[in-house]
C-alpha cells in the first residue's frame, strides 16, 4: 500500500532540513539567490523601468523565496536588507541609549507620539497609551470648540483647504518658528507634502490657463524626488531639467538657475528641496540668498516665476541651521516669491496620518491657487483635521518630541555610514560614501566604477535605489537609514 505525505508531512520535512542546515551553509543559500534574482532584474532597470520599485520589487522577491525554503527568518533579515524606503516606523524601533525609560530610550517614541496603542508591546517596552487616548481626548474638545465658532466638519467644506481656526494656528506658529508673517488665509491644508504639491500644480495651471500664459515648465534640480516631476508632467507642464554637480553638493546655484532661466522663458515653477532627498545635503543661507536674488529679478523683469520649495524635511537636522535657512525668506520679495509644502510625514515620523500644508507667501496669489483644492476633493477628512489639530496641540506641550526624533534619526546615520564604511574597507565598493549635513533619512553615496546597486546588493544585501531614480547616474545610490536599525553588535564604533 503506498500512503501520499500531507503538507503537514511536507512542511515538516522543511523543517527537519532547515535544521539540519547550519547558519553558515544557510547565508550560502541566500547569497547564490541574490545572485539568481540579480540576473533576472538587471534587465528590467535596462529596460527603463522605474529603479525605485524594481529593486523594491526585487527585494520582495527575493525573501520570498527564501521563505518558501524555510530558512532561519534571522539569517534572512540579516542577508536581505532593504533600505529603499525612507519612512521610519516608530514601531520597531529598538534603540535604547542609557537607561530604558530614560531620554535616550527611542522604543518610547511610539507611546510618546500616541502611535502604539494601550498595553502593545514594542520590543521589551509596554506602551502604557496614555498619548494615544489623550489624542482622542483632544478631538473630541477641538470639535467642540470648532462647533463654538460655527465651524461644523461634517458638512461640506465648498474651498476645500481646510478649517480656517487650524490654518490660523499654522499660520502663527510659522511666525514663532521661522519669524515668517502669513496669514491662515495663505495657508491650505493638505493630505501630506505629496498631495500638497500635486494640488499646488493644478491650481497653478489652472491660473495659467485663465491668464492665457500657454507656455508652462518647472525647473527641476537632479537628483531630486522624483513624485513631482510625474504629477507636473500628468498636468501638462514642461520639464526643464538642471543636473547638479558635485563640486556643490548636488545643489543649484545661482548661476545654473540664471542660465536655466535664460533658456527657458516658458519655467514658471522652481521646485527647490531646501534640505535634500536623496543627497541629504542641505542649502546654506547664503546659497539661497543668491537663488532669492535670481528670481527677484526676474520678477522686477515683469516675469512670473515662483519657488514651490519643498520642507519635508526641514525639521530633521539642527534646529538653528533650519532656522537660519527659513529666515533667508523672511524679506517680503522672498516670501512672496515663494510657495512653501510641509508636512509632519517626515519631521514626526507620522507617514500614515499624512499631515501637510501648503502656504503661499503671496497672499494675491492665494485665491487663484484654491481651485486646486476645490476641484480634487469635495472635503477634507473632519476626523483627519481634528487628528491634525490634535497633534499640533501635543507638539506645542512637548516639544523635546521633536528634539528626540532628531536625535534618533542622527543616531542611525551615524550608524549607518559606520557600517558602510567597514563594508568599504572589506569590499571596496566606494568612491566616496558621502557625510550629510545633519538632516533626511538618507544617505547619498558614490560607488567605485564597475559597482552599481545590484552589485552592492549581492555583495553585501543591502538594497538601496540607485541613482538614475532621481534623474541622476548609477554611479550613486541612495539608502534609507529609516525603517531598519543598523545591528549595532555589526559595528566596531570609535
Amino acid at each position: 500500500m503506498i500512503t501520499h505525505g500531507t503538507s503537514a508531512d511536507s512542511s515538516q520535512t522543511n523543517n527537519q532540513q532547515q535544521l539540519r542546515l547550519s547558519s553558515q551553509e544557510q547565508r550560502a543559500i541566500i547569497k547564490r539567490l541574490r545572485h539568481e534574482v540579480l540576473l533576472q532584474y538587471r534587465p528590467v532597470l535596462q529596460q527603463g523601468a522605474g529603479p525605485i520599485r524594481v529593486m523594491a520589487r526585487m527585494v520582495a522577491e527575493l525573501g520570498k523565496r527564501c521563505r518558501d525554503l524555510h530558512l532561519d527568518e534571522e539569517i534572512i533579515t540579516s542577508e536581505i536588507v532593504d533600505r529603499t524606503i525612507g519612512d521610519v516606523d516608530l514601531r520597531r524601533v529598538i534603540e535604547c541609549e542609557g537607561e530604558p525609560g530614560g531620554p535616550g530610550d527611542y522604543r518610547m517614541l511610539a507611546d510618546e507620539l500616541g502611535i502604539a496603542l494601550p498595553g502593545e508591546h514594542l520590543n521589551g517596552y509596554t506602551a502604557s497609551g496614555e498619548v494615544y487616548r489623550w489624542l482622542r481626548d483632544q478631538m473630541l474638545h477641538y470639535e467642540r470648540l470648532l462647533l463654538q465658532h460655527n465651524i461644523d466638519l461634517r458638512i461640506y467644506d465648498i474651498v476645500g483647504t481646510g478649517n480656517p481656526l487650524l490654518r490660523d494656528w499654522l499660520a502663527a506658529d510659522w511666525q514663532e518658528q521661522w519669524g515668517l508673517t502669513v496669514k491662515g488665509d495663505q495657508v491650505y491644508l493638505s493630505l501630506g507634502a505629496m498631495d500638497g504639491i500635486d494640488k499646488t500644480l493644478r491650481g497653478f495651471r489652472q491660473m495659467c490657463d485663465e491668464q492665457g500664459i500657454k507656455e508652462r515648465a518647472v525647473l527641476f534640480p537632479a537628483p531630486g524626488f522624483g513624485v513631482p516631476e510625474a504629477q507636473a508632467r500628468a498636468y501638462g507642464y514642461r520639464l526643464h531639467r538642471v543636473s547638479t554637480r558635485p563640486e556643490h553638493r548636488f545643489k543649484l546655484t545661482a548661476e545654473e538657475l540664471e542660465q536655466a532661466l535664460q533658456e527657458a522663458p516658458d519655467i514658471r515653477l522652481i521646485y527647490l528641496t531646501v534640505t535634500n532627498n536623496p543627497t541629504t545635503f542641505a542649502f546654506t543661507p547664503q546659497e539661497l540668498r543668491a537663488l532669492h536674488a535670481v528670481v527677484r529679478r526676474q520678477r522686477e523683469a515683469g516675469r512670473q516665476v515662483f519657488f514651490l520649495a519643498d520642507l519635508a524635511y526641514v525639521g530633521t537636522g539642527r534646529p538653528e541651521d533650519d532656522r537660519a535657512r527659513m529666515a533667508t525668506f523672511a524679506e517680503p520679495a522672498h516670501l512672496e516669491q515663494t510657495i512653501f509644502v510641509s508636512s509632519f510625514s517626515k519631521t514626526l515620523s507620522l507617514t500614515g496620518d499624512r499631515f501637510g500644508w501648503v502656504t503661499i507667501g503671496d497672499a494675491r496669489l492665494a485665491p487663484a491657487l484654491a481651485p486646486g483644492w476645490s476641484n480634487s476633493m469635495a472635503s477634507l477628512p473632519a476626523e483627519w483635521q481634528l487628528r491634525f489639530m490634535a497633534y499640533l496641540q501635543l507638539l506645542r506641550d512637548r516639544p523635546y518630541l521633536s528634539e528626540k526624533l532628531r536625535n534618533l534619526y542622527r543616531l542611525r546615520r551615524r550608524r549607518f555610514i559606520a557600517q558602510l564604511q567597514q563594508l568599504d574597507q572589506e569590499l571596496r565598493l566606494f568612491d566616496q560614501i558621502y557625510l550629510d549635513d545633519d538632516a533626511t533619512v538618507y544617505n547619498w553615496s558614490k560607488l567605485r566604477t564597475g559597482e552599481d546597486a545590484f552589485s552592492l546588493f549581492e555583495k553585501t544585501g543591502i538594497a538601496g535605489v540607485p541613482g538614475s531614480g532621481f534623474g541622476y547616474t548609477d554611479e550613486y545610490v541612495r539608502f534609507s537609514v529609516g525603517v531598519i536599525p543598523v545591528p549595532v553588535e555589526t559595528l566596531l564604533e570609535n
